[in-house]
């Protein structure tokens, strides 16, 4: 059974051993927070932003792992490549602002006399990563990768 499971894996290796650093940096965000604030959040498994960034990682992880089966010069790569800095600048760049956009909103809104909106639930402020957190996530799938 065990044979059956490691030949599973390694057939689908670029699927499942991403898939699988995400979970893992998704359930490490999840463990910091229900340790730091004692609560127990089971949307923090499926939320973005924080700590390290779980799209760099898979991006990272996928990319490392193509680029040491068919090399670094094939063009599997480097679309790969082109499509991991597009994820990491999205996450550190556009997210990012977008978080800071629905902070500023969430404020607004709720500051008394100055907006006449009703709103019924906040946005959502953790949306993107700082450089910080996408070069980390970036760190993980590059060591997953280059293990796997």
């Amino acid at each position: 059974m065990f044979q059956g499971i490691t030949n599973f894996i390694m057939e689908y290796k670029y699927i499942i051993i991403p898939i699988l650093v995400w979970f893992f940096i998704q359930l490490f965000k999840f463990l910091y927070d229900l340790i730091t604030t004692k609560k127990i959040n089971f949307k923090r498994i499926l939320q973005a932003g924080g700590m390290p960034s779980s799209h760099s990682g898979v991006v990272v992880c996928l990319t490392t792992m193509i680029g040491k089966t068919v090399g670094i010069n094939s063009p599997l790569f480097a679309v790969s490549l082109i499509f991991s800095l597009v994820v990491m600048y999205d996450a550190a760049g556009v997210r990012r602002a977008a978080g800071k956009q629905a902070k500023l909103l969430n404020k607004i809104v709720e500051t008394p006399g100055l907006t006449g909106v009703q709103v019924h639930e906040r946005l959502v402020e953790v949306l993107g990563h700082s450089p910080k957190e996408v070069m980390v996530g970036a760190l993980i799938g590059l060591i997953v990768g280059l293990i796997f």
